[in-house]
């Protein structure tokens, strides 16, 4: 098993270069009052280091309705504190294994007993997003991060596992590794080369401007 501290250095070092989105996308969904009371007060901050871990647990749904690009950038602050036990009701583990794993509840309504499949092959919501499931939106949600990102996130998830002394997590974070994270931790485009898009961009658009 890893020290904590060390994945804790892992994380830091990680996701040092980790783009910011900019304060005017920070906030994913704009259905109701809750996404922009959430993500307010993640606003103004230029790095995710900055992130005082007592406004985590205050605005846990954050991590439910940040844009892509604030769950990639403002994760490590909710994984140190995690690790740190910073943490009571924030729940960045959830966040990195929905969607792997599925379960069969059974729920008795009257004389029938309805069978409700969460996770892997259910549907997100049919009328607005068609046939994607769980699993889809998990894999799309979580390819925002870098193969050094997902290295370190991998380690994250085993010691979380291996620290769980009732073996409650086990299956989810189990199926997370094998579903995902231990191929993106090895095939997702590296932050050099992120990097090199953007300023192959940046470049293209200086030419274009200059014309």
């Amino acid at each position: 098993m890893r020290n904590k501290q060390e994945i804790v250095e892992r994380i830091r070092e990680a996701f040092r270069g980790t783009q910011h989105p900019g304060d005017a996308f920070l906030q994913g969904s704009h259905e109701g009052c809750e996404p922009a009371e959430v993500s307010a007060p993640f606003k103004g901050l230029r790095h995710w280091s900055e992130v005082d871990s007592a406004i985590l647990d205050l605005n846990y749904t954050a991590l439910s309705f940040f844009s892509d690009g604030a769950f990639r950038h403002f994760l490590p602050a909710f994984l140190i504190a995690d690790l740190n036990g910073q943490l009571q009701t924030a729940d960045p583990l959830f966040h990195l294994t929905h969607g792997f794993s599925s379960h069969v509840v059974k729920l008795p309504i009257g004389s029938r007993v309805h069978e409700k499949t969460v996770g892997t092959s259910a549907f997100v919501n049919p009328r607005r997003y068609g046939a994607m499931t769980w699993y889809d939106y998990a894999c799309a949600r979580l390819s925002v991060f870098t193969r050094e990102e997902a290295a370190v996130i991998l380690i994250y998830l085993e010691y979380k596992r291996d620290v769980d002394p009732h073996g409650a997590t086990h299956g989810d974070i189990n199926a997370a590794l094998d579903g995902f994270w231990r191929r993106r931790a090895q095939n997702a485009p590296t932050q050099a080369m992120l990097e090199s898009y953007l300023k192959a961009e940046a470049d293209y658009m200086t030419d274009l401007n200059r014309k």
